[in-house]
């Protein structure tokens, strides 16, 4: 039986603590308000210290955390939040403080990357080694996987704040504080309620709000196929509710393409473009991921400094 994991999804303004080994055994979860740093944090170790009392314990930990975080694994801040507007959060230790106190290998990375591992494992990209996930709700952000794993780098993808052409006959200024007119500041929930006055599940689908909303989205599509990872897009986020906006994304990244990327997987838009399958699960399942991640490679590291006859009879291919 695959080992139970102790998941955090560490998001904005909550926080879902989870033990399970996967969706099909789920032991415990756990609702928390993402308060200052202390607190929460106080509040995650407590919960995380009554699954360890418990028979068996966890074998690992995975945090799926808001960004922006430190996720290259050289750095002295792996594990933390990078400079962030959420009061005291900047510079905050989440990988260091829980794994000083519990000793198991753990696994960090954004929340997006987190989905986007769920979604490639049990959502709407099974089976799939190569993924890309959109998140369009109070932000937009993506994950990228390559062979399964995060595609790693000095840090995590910010695809979110690319500037797009803008749709001929549009100079709204967008509500991004640092680009205005980025992705992010032209089609998410914030920026269609300050364009539109009200919000994104509030506009029908006609209201001239939807046009540059899907021209910077497929823009972003348009991107994020050029890099040559993903074999399928997984969209999620409130806004992806609402609009009619797959069908009409496809139609979008199918003009800005032109044909340029004849490969079936990609021409298939119908099954290239699709929404989330997971929902709110994506998260807390992905931080399980990461874990269990974590706790493949810290074994592979103790088997590569274990003597070669051990390693054999460590394989089963020996008697003891």
């Amino acid at each position: 039986m695959t080992e139970l994991v102790a998941g955090v999804e560490l998001g904005g303004t909550k926080i879902n603590c989870i033990l399970a080994s996967g969706p099909d055994r789920v032991e415990d979860e756990v609702r928390l308000p993402t308060t200052g740093p202390d607190e929460a944090m106080a509040a995650v170790e407590h919960v995380l210290d009554g699954w360890r009392e418990r028979a068996g314990g966890f074998a690992a930990i995975g945090v799926a955390s808001f960004g922006p975080a430190v996720v290259e694994r050289s750095s002295p801040a792996w594990g933390s939040i990078a400079l962030t507007p959420k009061p005291g959060w900047s510079n905050v230790d989440v990988a260091g403080r829980l794994g000083r106190r519990f000793g198991v290998p753990l696994g960090f990375h954004t929340d997006v990357v987190g989905a986007a591992l769920a979604e490639a494992r049990w959502g709407a990209a099974a089976g799939l080694a190569d993924v890309a996930y959109v998140t369009v709700g109070t932000g937009v952000g993506v994950g990228l996987i390559a062979g399964g794993r995060p595609l790693g780098g000095l840090s995590h993808p910010e695809l979110g704040h690319l500037r797009p052409a803008r749709l001929a006959g549009d100079d709204w200024i967008g509500v991004c504080p640092f680009h205005g007119g980025c992705v992010e500041g032209l089609a998410s929930g914030p920026a269609i309620r300050a364009r539109a006055g009200v919000p994104a599940e509030d506009l029908p689908p006609d209201h001239p709000a939807w046009g540059p909303t899907v021209h910077a989205l497929a823009q972003l599509a348009h991107a994020v196929t050029l890099t040559g990872v993903p074999r399928r897009i997984v969209w999620g986020g409130g806004v992806m509710t609402s609009g009619d906006m797959l069908p009409r994304l496809r139609q979008a990244l199918h003009h800005s393409l032109g044909g340029y990327v004849a490969l079936p997987e990609v021409s298939e838009f119908d099954t290239y473009l699709v929404g989330a399958a997971l929902g709110g699960r994506a998260g807390p399942l992905g931080a399980i991921l990461l874990g269990q991640q974590a706790l493949e490679d810290a074994r592979t590291r103790e088997m590569a400094v274990v003597p070669d006859a051990q390693k054999v009879v460590a394989a089963g291919t020996v008697d003891a």
